[in-house]
């Protein structure tokens, strides 16, 4: 097959979505910073990007042939969609691919925050069995808790039918007054004082940016766990830290942060109670599949059809 569009893919996506493309397109795998990456984009009739590519002015300069960009994911942040729109780009995306993987993560984290426990590899004695299921037993029990949610989106919808279902009461606040049949939404500072677990979903939006600071951790209850899968720059992270060393009996498990990855400068890294895990909530082969079929769409629009996720 000859005249095949050049699809510049700067960062590794699924063996089958990779292979179908493959056999319709010109695939180029070439990271950012990589010496002969201009000469490829130069080339390109489409970008395949991931979670750590900017696709912005820049980038965008030095491949003047580009059509689409897919993002084989959800979040649209390191994409610039107002100047993919300037230049008549298409950008396209998975928007649900990742949703149950990440409302698994959520309701993990809520396990390991809440019900304590080991594994036993050796044969115990019978006073250290009896000691150590009294060590094991867990102070609180889900279904006596209230969890928050706070972006009613589509993870966050899902948080409330599964929190529902361990029989949490759930609320939400969420800025369009969303309706759900397993959460009731309230107001924020509502939210902040009543729930005890508060599970972040909220947008990537410039002003979202810190917008969970020291005013919104200091309404939390002081046993409160507090889990972010959204993005990391929404946590003000020194508000939290702050929290945390003031507030020993709460927790906070992130699975985003900013920057990434983790540096030194992290106040987080110097608390106890803060868990951090390297950004893995859609970190199943299923999601990870389903976000790298996105290919369909970046070949949709290469051969000029409409593509079914288009975010411009």
């Amino acid at each position: 097959m000859t005249n095949r569009p050049v699809v510049v893919q700067t960062e590794a996506i699924e063996a089958e979505p990779a292979s179908w493309l493959a056999e319709r397109a010109e695939l180029v795998r070439v990271e950012v910073g990589s010496p002969v990456l201009d000469e490829h984009l130069a080339r390109a009739e489409a970008l395949l990007v991931k979670t750590y590519t900017t696709v912005d002015g820049a980038l965008l300069d030095r491949a003047p042939n580009v059509r689409v960009v897919g993002r084989a994911g959800v979040g649209l942040d390191n994409v610039d969609l107002e100047e993919c729109r300037a230049r008549g780009i298409r950008v396209v995306y998975t928007p649900d691919a990742n949703s149950q993987a990440v409302t698994e993560l959520v309701v993990a984290f809520t396990f390991d925050a809440l019900r304590p426990r080991i594994f036993l590899e050796t044969p115990i004695d019978t006073p250290t069995w009896l000691s150590t299921r009294r060590e094991l037993i867990a102070d609180r029990q889900m279904g006596d808790l209230t969890m928050g949610i706070i972006g009613l989106g589509r993870v966050g919808s899902r948080v409330a039918r599964a929190a529902a279902g361990l029989g949490m009461r759930v609320v939400h606040h969420d800025l369009h007054k969303i309706a759900n049949e397993h959460s009731t939404q309230v107001p924020r500072e509502d939210l902040l004082a009543t729930a005890d677990v508060v599970s972040v979903h909220i947008d990537g939006r410039a002003s979202n940016h810190r917008v969970l600071d020291d005013d919104t951790f200091g309404r939390l209850k002081s046993d409160a766990v507090f889990i972010n899968t959204s993005r990391g720059f929404v946590v003000d992270h020194d508000a939290l830290a702050r929290f945390l060393g003031t507030h020993p009996a709460a927790c906070a498990m992130l699975d985003v942060h900013d920057p990434e990855p983790i540096t030194a400068a992290n106040p987080l890294l110097a608390m106890p109670n803060a868990h951090l895990s390297p950004h893995i909530a859609s970190a199943t082969r299923s999601a990870k599949v389903a976000m790298s079929w996105v290919v369909r769409d970046v070949y949709r629009v290469l051969t000029g059809e409409a593509p079914k996720h288009a975010a411009v």
